[in-house]
């Protein structure tokens, strides 16, 4: 069984990202170590765009579309703060695109290049380049919830949980979904930094993760 770690392993190592915690074997799965070759020359199609609210109104967006069997759960409130709520709409598109880059098999999709920089886009585009060579995508429910947010300027600060309990990884080729039990390693404690562009965008430029975090157990 194989559970997507979703771009980050440990809390300070997000530049080794690409681990997928797995119990089982499986030739096919995505590896840590596997290479990016062609990774800039996707050939995705392009999704249309639409207007968001909060910072950045107006602003043409990437329409997030994803398959009918995968679906996301953001269990925390707004917070009153136009800053802080613009902040947390944006990493719901952004996290929700590494899902469409991962379905529509594009490590240069233009989700990811809109809502991701730095850091965190290299690892998101070998991240889905990953699923690419192994012919697979996710499958079934992510939910998140326990958000704390910080916003200052330009800058920002975002820490949350994840559950991928019921998450899972489709090989296509197989057709063929890896299940298994929960464990403490299907919660995932992330932390993100955000900086907002010139078009009032919040895009994430770092992210770090600790698996099995003692603060996302239920």
């Amino acid at each position: 069984m194989t559970r997507p770690l979703r771009l980050a392993t440990a809390a300070l190592a997000v530049s080794a990202a690409l681990l997928l915690t797995s119990c089982g074997s499986d030739d096919d799965k995505p590896k840590a170590d596997d290479k990016i070759a062609g990774a800039d020359q996707g050939d995705e199609k392009s999704p249309s765009a639409d207007e968001s609210e909060g910072a950045g109104k107006g602003v043409k967006r990437p329409r997030i579309e994803l398959p009918s069997d995968v679906t996301f759960t953001f269990d925390w409130a707004k917070t009153g703060n136009k800053a802080k709520d613009a902040v947390l709409a944006d990493r719901e598109q952004a996290i929700q695109a590494v899902d469409m880059a991962i379905a529509e098999h594009a490590p240069a999709h233009e989700a990811l290049r809109f809502y991701y920089e730095g850091d965190a886009a290299a690892n998101a585009q070998k991240y889905v380049q990953a699923y690419v060579k192994a012919q697979a995508r996710t499958t079934g429910a992510y939910r998140y919830y326990d958000a704390t947010v910080t916003a200052e300027g330009d800058s920002a600060g975002l820490t949350y949980c994840e559950d991928q309990s019921k998450a899972y990884d489709k090989y296509l080729k197989k057709d063929k979904v890896d299940k298994g039990p929960a464990t403490k390693n299907s919660y995932v404690l992330y932390a993100a930094k955000l900086r907002k562009n010139d078009a009032g965008v919040w895009v994430t430029k770092e992210l770090n993760a600790t698996r099995g975090s003692d603060k996302c157990q239920p």
